[in-house]
């Protein structure tokens, strides 16, 4: 049977996205195939970070002991386990469980898509302040919809016009769910909210990361 690599399991409120401030059960994946100048999870992507080898039953027996209806699958990157499916396979089968997968916009979505189910995407688009904005897949645009996200997360004016440009092109206010998020403590969450007035962006949601309003943001 096969294995994942899983750094932590915990349970928590989700941060951001659509469902912020819910209970969630976060699985985290070990690996990234990015490197973010702001990234808050290195540890969990470096090759020598530690895990536990876990089944999907495994897993998803932690999930019934946590008795929480909401699963954050992320990472590190979760969808470049190439036996992720059968995991969310797993976890679908349970009652009432729903799933979200926070993915780095890198990986085409496709293929995850076709398998149905409760399931949401949050996709990050990164601007250019993270130095990743050119492994950016835009084919992933054809295949979001209401149910999932896309999130910018925005450190300088640089990446606000950035943001605008993607969002028009690909009209995702009208396709999906969009939301603009600071880098913690590189620009002034005001500034974003003089740019979403400036340029009408009357369906786009400004969201602060939650959790690192509540614990100290520089804690795992």
């Amino acid at each position: 049977m096969e294995t994942f690599k899983v750094v932590e399991t915990f349970v928590s409120i989700n941060g951001e996205g659509k469902k912020a401030g819910r209970l969630a059960m976060f699985i985290r994946l070990k690996g990234c195939n990015l490197n973010c100048s702001y990234c808050d999870t290195t540890w969990a992507n470096k090759r020598d970070a530690r895990c536990e080898l876990l089944t999907a039953p495994q897993i998803v027996e932690r999930i019934k002991e946590a008795g929480v209806e909401l699963v954050t699958l992320t990472g590190g990157e979760p969808l470049l386990d190439e036996n992720v499916s059968e995991l969310i396979g797993s976890i679908l089968m349970m009652p009432k469980v729903e799933i979200e997968i926070e993915t780095n916009g890198s990986v085409d979505i496709a293929e995850f898509k076709a398998l149905g189910g409760n399931v949401s995407y949050t996709l990050d688009y990164k601007c250019p302040s993270s130095g990743m904005e050119s492994d950016m897949c835009l084919a992933n645009y054809n295949y979001i919809d209401k149910n999932d996200s896309v999130k910018f997360v925005v450190g300088s004016q640089e990446d606000l016009e950035k943001c605008l440009e993607i969002i028009r092109e690909y009209a995702l206010d009208e396709r999906t769910r969009v939301f603009i998020s600071p880098v913690y403590g590189s620009i002034d969450p005001a500034d974003i909210v003089d740019f979403m007035i400036e340029n009408g962006m009357n369906d786009v949601k400004l969201q602060l990361q939650l959790h690192k309003f509540i614990w100290n943001p520089e804690e795992r």
